[in-house]
């Protein structure tokens, strides 16, 4: 404990204490740290009482409670209890508020292409602290589930990257691919509906000054781009963008593209043409190599600026695109490629994000020179990697390791929906 000073009143305020280190079998929630009366408190898993499992991190808040009680005796001990309902109202006041930007509730369900879903948050509190590059984790409450012959559709929790979001109004836009059970049931959420969002979590990508960047976004990947963009063009970079879709119909929110790049070079394999609306941007049938080569080579109009001159490289989409990004760079591309920083955000398989504790989205790193294993990187707590050290073979393996399962339940949810 600390050692107690009287305050002249008769009372010992914990506020004027000198603090002592706690004894062997003694607990202490408070920091060294002492100024104007405000000290630090600290619970859960960093505290070296608690640590080790989430049951003792949450006995940490209980027993410390009392303890911060006490440096506020002084002042419980002054209230006038003639007063006690201006508190109250205060009080409510303070809860009503809360509950309006820490309740994340579903704004909008927006379908994009047939296999792409927009869902809007409103979380405020969430939106307030989103930074490009990092996402959030969603799922649905059981208790409001739709429930079809007695299962009810209840998501596992979903990383998703945010797009965009709208500080003034609240609004966290998410856009999910619907390949398993639980991005299906995203279509399925109801305008109000109250949903978990926990985030943003993640570390943010890094926004350079006055670079000249490359961004290969494919299919999903270009909503993750949207945001990380815009912030470099905001911080003086010159920005060109390949987008690739693997169908052009596949294409969305073509304007927040357009509005993250100096100049936008699309490209889609297969289906509808993309037309470029801007006169510096241009299309290319072919994948997003082939699509580089040919803007490399001159084929496709005027350049922002020639790829020799690229300081850095972001790609994201899927494992495939990224090791082919990584590969080509020191063979198709290399001719025409200068030195730079490649950057790819990973698409490990997640479970709690929350930053190294489950270790689902361990990501494999090998010396790029030496092949061997350089170690693990938890990718939810930094998903933005140097392209050159990530091991896409382990990536692609983590990737299947549920697909046997995640194939069971989506012909389950099939059923379900045929007999709603």
């Amino acid at each position: 404990m600390n050692e107690q000073q009287s305050n002249g009143n008769g009372h010992q305020s914990l506020r004027d204490v000198l603090l002592r280190e706690a004894e062997r079998g003694e607990v202490g929630f408070f920091t060294s740290y002492n100024r104007d009366g405000k000290l630090i408190s600290y619970y859960g898993d960093n505290h070296p009482s608690y640590a080790g499992n989430v049951v003792k991190a949450m006995a940490s808040a209980k027993d410390g409670y009392p303890h911060v009680v006490e440096l506020f005796a002084d002042e419980l001990a002054a209230l006038d209890p003639a007063t006690q309902h201006e508190r109250d109202a205060e009080w409510d006041s303070f809860a009503e508020m809360l509950d309006d930007r820490l309740t994340a509730t579903v704004h909008e369900v927006i379908r994009l292409t047939p296999t792409i879903v927009e869902i809007v948050i409103r979380a405020p509190f969430a939106a307030e602290r989103f930074r490009p590059g990092q996402f959030y984790r969603l799922q649905n409450y059981e208790s409001t589930a739709t429930v079809i012959d007695g299962t009810p559709l209840l998501m596992e929790g979903l990383a998703l990257t945010g797009a965009w979001v709208d500080v003034e109004r609240g609004l966290i836009s998410t856009i999910v691919l619907e390949m398993g059970t639980s991005s299906r049931l995203c279509a399925s959420l109801k305008q109000g509906e109250r949903v978990v969002l926990m985030g943003p979590t993640g570390a943010p990508t890094e926004i350079p000054e006055n670079e000249h960047v490359i961004l290969c976004g494919g299919g999903l990947g270009n909503a993750v781009l949207f945001s990380i963009g815009k912030a470099m063009r905001a911080n003086g970079c010159r920005v060109v963008y390949f987008a690739g879709y693997k169908k052009g119909e596949d294409l969305y929110h073509q304007s927040d593209v357009e509005d993250s790049a100096d100049q936008v070079i699309w490209s889609s394999d297969t289906g509808d043409e993309i037309t470029p609306r801007r006169p510096q941007d241009a299309y290319f049938r072919g994948n997003i190599l082939e699509t580089m080569v040919a803007f490399a080579k001159g084929e496709l109009g005027e350049q922002t600026f020639p790829l020799s001159q690229g300081t850095r490289l972001v790609a994201i989409g899927s494992d495939r695109m990224m090791a082919a990004v990584q590969a080509a760079r020191y063979g198709l591309l290399a001719p025409y490629m200068g030195p730079h920083v490649a950057i790819g955000s990973i698409n490990s398989p997640m479970q709690c994000m929350m930053k190294e504790v489950c270790a689902q989205c361990l990501q494999r790193h090998i010396d790029p020179v030496t092949g061997e294993e350089k170690g693990f990187i938890f990718s939810c707590f930094n998903q933005d990697q140097h392209l050159d050290e990530v091991d896409f073979h382990f990536l692609n393996s983590r990737l299947k390791a549920n697909t046997v399962l995640e194939k069971i339940s989506s012909l389950w949810l099939d059923h379900l929906f045929a007999i709603r």
